[in-house]
Formats: structure tokens, C-alpha cells, sequence
């Protein structure tokens, strides 16, 4: 009797754990669903002003080098100080080449007389014109070296090719320098540029003449209104970016200073946004998920405008789609998902 509960009771418990591992296997082969949040996809008004970084230039700027080598004998550079265009800035040694010039001086004087000499000789036939012409030949020979001589005394003299703020002073009088030797700098700061790159979309409104606002500095929020007066043709071929040059007049910004510059692109308007983060970027497009019938359909979109944390989309998701904020990395290509909750934008914010 005691052998039969014991057969049954085996039974029992062989059917209990057959039809346990069967209910397990069912588990791990059954489907995942992806919890994720969504938003409902509907206009939103965005303002159309496109933030760019910028770069503070001086309206001139120039690096005093000397044209020559040579020893330093005079040097004149009034730091931090307004020069005025022309003002001596330094003088390298040229006693050798105002010997040079005086031993020209001389030969000249010779071969002038000698050339008179042979152009009375020539008048009455007393030489020939071959004669004349090598007389003739020498004495415009040592013009030319006069001349010459002249130009390498000029180039001893650096002058402030304009008025402007000199620099610090890079190096003492007596010493040697060359054309690689910087002696100071002089910028012209009364008016400033400023330097930036904007989008190549963004052409039809960087036109010269154009209005831009620029925050010169970071913990003040007052905007400046600078000019644009160039922009380059060609856009980066690596960033698709155009480099536009505007004028602020009357600042005290330093040059090579930061700058923020706010482009205006137009009216307000009404746009689908979507948070940066709900789009997934890849080699060719952008794309987002969007929820139809309980599954994740990956859309490709395009985007316009770009604000602190949302996008602008112009093509992919309509009004009413349903669009994945969170779980985006976790949802797989018409894979199951089950909506969590429904977030508002505005609630989005980073």
C-alpha cells in the first residue's frame, strides 16, 4: 500500500515539474514590451532666431617686423599707448649702408662727368657712339644702386603703418633682429569686427548692410547692434557654414574676445518640436519613433531650427503622431511598446 502512494506521489511531481518548465520556456520566448513616454505631435510657436558664436576682431591689426637683419639702435614703443600713423617705432643700425651710399654717391659723380666729357667728344666726332654709350650705361648703373641702396636705408626705419594701441614691447634696443622678429603689435580698436559662421541655409538673410544683435559678454544680457559688411562666398566644405564679417561701432569690447550674435530669420512661427534627445542620429538622416498600433515605427525627418533643448522638425512626423521622448535606445524596429504616460513639451525642459 505505502508503495503505490509512493509510486503516484513520484508521478505527481514529475507532471508538476514538466509542466513548470513549460510555462518558463513560454516566458523567455514570449515577446518584450518597451515601456516608453510619449508626446503628442502638434504645432508650436518657436522663435526664429538663429544663435551663433562669434569672435571679437580689431578693425586693424598688425604685427611690426623689421624688413631687414640687423642691430637695434633706437626703439620707441609707447605700451598700451595711441601712436599715430608714421610714428618711429624702432631703427636697426644702417651705418654700413649709408657708407654704401656714399661710396655710390662718389662713383657717380665720376662716371656723370665722364659721360659730359664723352657727349662733347661725341658732338664733334671725337669717340664713337659705342664709347658714349658704355659712359652713358655706367652712370645710369650707379643710379641704380643709389636707388637701391636708398630702399634697404628705408626699410632700417619701422614705422606705424597706422594710428592705433600698441601692444607690449617683445624685445630691448641692442638687440638683433630679422623679418621673424615681432617688435610689438598695434591695433586699431576704435572700431571692432565681429567674426562668426552661420549656417549656409541662412544666406538669403546674411546680406551686407544686415542688422545683427551681439552680447559681448556672457553675464551681461544687454545686446548690441552690429552691421554686416562681407561675407565669404564660399561656404566650409567640411561644416557647410558661411564666415560673415560685421562692425560694431563704439564698444569696449578686447579684441579676440567671445561674443554671442543672435540672427533674426524671419517672424515667429509654428512648428512641430521635438526634444533633442527623441532623435537618433546615423550616417545619412536623423530619425524618430513614432507609436502606431502598439509598435515602434522608426520615421526619418528632417529638422530646421534648433533651440537650448528642442528641434524643429519639417518632414517626417505629422500633427496627432505619437513620438518617443523616453526609451528611444530601448525600442527595436516594430518592436511591441507600451505607452507609459503622455508628456506635455513644455514639461520637457532640461
Amino acid at each position: 500500500m505505502h508503495k503505490k502512494i509512493s509510486i503516484i506521489v513520484a508521478c505527481f511531481l514529475a507532471f508538476a515539474c514538466k509542466s513548470k518548465s513549460k510555462d518558463t520556456a513560454k516566458q523567455n520566448t514570449a515577446p518584450q514590451i518597451t515601456s516608453v513616454d510619449v508626446i503628442i505631435a502638434s504645432p508650436q510657436s518657436i522663435s526664429n532666431t538663429v544663435e551663433v558664436n562669434g569672435t571679437v576682431v580689431a578693425n586693424e591689426f598688425v604685427e611690426l617686423r623689421p624688413e631687414v637683419s640687423g642691430r637695434l639702435v633706437y626703439l620707441n614703443v609707447p605700451e598700451g599707448n595711441h601712436v599715430e600713423k608714421g610714428t618711429v617705432i624702432a631703427r636697426i643700425n644702417d651705418a654700413d649702408l649709408l657708407a654704401q651710399l656714399n661710396k655710390t654717391r662718389v662713383q657717380l659723380e665720376l662716371a656723370q662727368k665722364t659721360e659730359e666729357r664723352y657727349k662733347k667728344l661725341l658732338d664733334i666726332k671725337g669717340i664713337n657712339q659705342a664709347d658714349y654709350d658704355a659712359a652713358l650705361n655706367t652712370a645710369n648703373g650707379y643710379k641704380a644702386d643709389l636707388m637701391y641702396t636708398q630702399a634697404l636705408i628705408d626699410k632700417t626705419v619701422i614705422k606705424a603703418p597706422f594710428s592705433g594701441i600698441v601692444g607690449l614691447r617683445q624685445v630691448s634696443n641692442g638687440a638683433y633682429v630679422s623679418s621673424a622678429t615681432v617688435i610689438a603689435t598695434i591695433q586699431q580698436v576704435e572700431k571692432l569686427k565681429i567674426d562668426f559662421t552661420a549656417p549656409e541655409a541662412y544666406s538669403n538673410i546674411l546680406k551686407k548692410g544686415s542688422l545683427i544683435d551681439v552680447i559681448l559678454d556672457n553675464n551681461d544680457s544687454n545686446k548690441t547692434k552690429a552691421t554686416i559688411i562681407a561675407v565669404e562666398p564660399q561656404a566650409n566644405t567640411g561644416t557647410r557654414n558661411l564666415k560673415v564679417r560685421a562692425v560694431l561701432q563704439h564698444s569696449k569690447a578686447n579684441p579676440g574676445g567671445f561674443v554671442k550674435v543672435y540672427i533674426n530669420a524671419g517672424e515667429n512661427k509654428k512648428s512641430i518640436l521635438v526634444p533633442t534627445n527623441a532623435l537618433i542620429p546615423n550616417d545619412k538622416n536623423n530619425q524618430a519613433i513614432i507609436v502606431k498600433n502598439g509598435k515602434a515605427n522608426f520615421v526619418n525627418v528632417n529638422t530646421g531650427v534648433r533651440q537650448a533643448n528642442f528641434v524643429e522638425i519639417t518632414d517626417g512626423i505629422k500633427t496627432g503622431d505619437s513620438v518617443v521622448v523616453t526609451g528611444v535606445l530601448f525600442a527595436r524596429p516594430k518592436g511591441s511598446v507600451k505607452v507609459r504616460s503622455v508628456k506635455e513639451l513644455k514639461n520637457l525642459a532640461q
